[in-house]
């Protein structure tokens, strides 16, 4: 954000309708300072594609056993196909996670200075959540329109597929946003989005693992974003608590990041204000 940014917004009011006329002006800035990472669009537009073409190039058409553990069912799938779905989900945890991780990086300063200007911390916590939520799903869609032009699944399996993207995208927005908040430098963020998204999906696909069908993988971020992409697609099984589950991990993310986001923007005025409550009653 600018100093034209802090001008534009309205004055703050500590309760009325000023503290909720702040939420559509906190959701503007938020989207579009995440939309103003110009490498993040670009990896997502010749990215995403280029990756998908050389996997299947790498791949081919072999076959490969996948297991369903929702159903305890195991599916005997094209290895191409299912190395499609994996290397989505591995595109979308690196692209979705850097961009908003570099966004939350860039903007902490200036949150801070919206808090101590006036700004609810409820009005900025709910305005990032609303944000990333919007740029997940729409990347997560775009990968899944994509996708159509290698292969072309079933609706229902396409839908299936769209939604474990739209899970782990809104996985890894999560781990950005507590990463952007938590870590000291870029390096270590950079670091930790890029070996926890490529381990973590790597792992699920039983072509570069031949261990993707033990039980350890339960615990992992990707695994049920990719049994229900792999259950509708494959299966034609709608197995909405592996998508459950997946919620379950970005919500835990993000809430964590709320969290210190909220410690680290605390106003000054607040505990200047608590200090001084305490020196009078100690005196």
């Amino acid at each position: 954000m600018t100093g034209a940014d802090l001008m534009a917004r309205p004055a703050a009011s500590p309760r009325g309708r000023g503290g909720f006329a702040q939420f559509p002006t906190a959701v503007r800035f938020a989207l579009r300072n995440q939309t103003r990472n110009r490498l993040a669009a670009v990896l997502l537009v010749a990215f995403v594609p280029a990756w998908y073409a050389l996997m299947m190039a790498m791949v081919g058409h072999q076959s490969l056993d996948f297991k369903l553990y929702s159903t305890g069912q195991t599916l005997t799938v094209d290895g191409g196909q299912l190395t499609l779905i994996s290397a989505g989900l591995n595109a979308l945890s690196l692209i979705v996670g850097f961009a908003i991780f570099d966004a939350i990086r860039k903007t902490l300063a200036f949150d801070k200075r919206l808090v101590f200007a006036g700004y609810r911390q409820a009005n900025l916590i709910g305005a990032k959540t609303l944000s990333i939520s919007v740029i997940a799903t729409a990347v997560a869609l775009y990968a899944a329109l994509v996708l159509l032009v290698f292969w072309r699944p079933s609706f229902g399996g396409w839908l299936a597929i769209a939604a474990g993207y739209a899970v782990i995208a809104l996985t890894y927005g999560a781990f950005g946003l507590l990463l952007g908040v938590l870590v000291k430098g870029d390096l270590e963020g950079f670091f930790l989005i890029i070996m926890g998204g490529l381990m973590d999906t790597f792992l699920q696909n039983p072509l570069g693992n031949p261990l993707a069908n033990k039980p350890v993988l339960e615990w992992f971020p990707s695994f049920g974003p990719m049994q229900a992409a792999v259950g509708g697609a494959f299966g034609h099984t709608a197995l909405w608590g592996r998508l459950a589950l997946g919620l379950a991990w970005a919500a835990g993310f993000a809430l964590c990041g709320l969290v210190v986001f909220r410690i680290r923007t605390r106003s000054r005025r607040l505990d200047q204000a608590g200090l001084r409550c305490t020196a009078s009653s100690t005196a």
